[in-house]
């Protein structure tokens, strides 16, 4: 049986220098992307940085265990801030326009934006939801119809509204960007989105 041991033992020194090369290759990955940001508003290289929940779901690809699933819907739905004057559904052609323009979570530029540019969700580049608007991904759920199919009760209302302000607080290692939770869209710009899809005079629901 020794001629086993050194099988073993090398198959385990492989195996340790991978783990070395792996993590000395991602520390290198980091480092690399962190020189593409520049001084700027904006330009912050903290958004590398993974905050609890996006550790998990990268740790397990997203296949988190039932503790572990419960544990980041309780944790992100601590984050959900809601309007001031407590209303969910703002105006859908505010909404039409917060879902249309924008850039998301665009991560750095050249230039900084001009200080008028609007800031909104860039829901198109994922979603489909305007029948009239044909330049639409398919990453996300097609939302065409969402309040016609859903209706329009608090329940509905509520769901779409904490989905779009923190996705992990409803499906955790959701592929959808916290866009409440990060800056990117404000409660009433949630607000103004959530009427979009959801109010029956919505193009959406047309």
């Amino acid at each position: 049986m020794n001629y086993i041991k050194p099988v073993t033992l090398s198959a385990l020194a492989l195996i340790a220098s991978f783990s070395v090369y792996a993590d000395d290759m991602q520390a290198k990955v980091q480092a690399y992307i962190k020189s593409g940001f520049h001084k700027g508003k904006n330009q912050d290289p903290k958004r590398l940085e993974q905050d609890e929940t996006l550790k998990v779901c990268s740790e397990t690809r997203g296949k988190v265990s039932g503790e572990q699933a419960k544990a980041i819907v309780e944790r992100e739905k601590a984050t959900i801030k809601y309007p001031a004057n407590g209303i969910l559904m703002g105006n859908w052609q505010k909404g039409k326009k917060a879902f249309t323009d924008g850039f998301a979570m665009r991560i750095g530029r050249y230039e900084p934006d001009a200080p008028d540019k609007v800031r909104g969700g860039n829901c198109y580049a994922c979603h489909a939801a305007d029948p009239k608007e044909l330049a639409a991904g398919n990453l996300g759920t097609n939302l065409r119809g969402y309040g016609k199919i859903r209706g329009n009760t608090w329940d509905t209302v509520k769901y779409t509204y904490d989905k779009i302000y923190n996705a992990q607080s409803v499906i955790p290692c959701s592929n959808m960007p916290r866009l409440g939770h990060n800056g990117v869209l404000s409660p009433e710009q949630i607000a103004d989105i959530v009427s979009f899809l959801v109010d029956p005079a919505s193009p959406v629901n047309k």
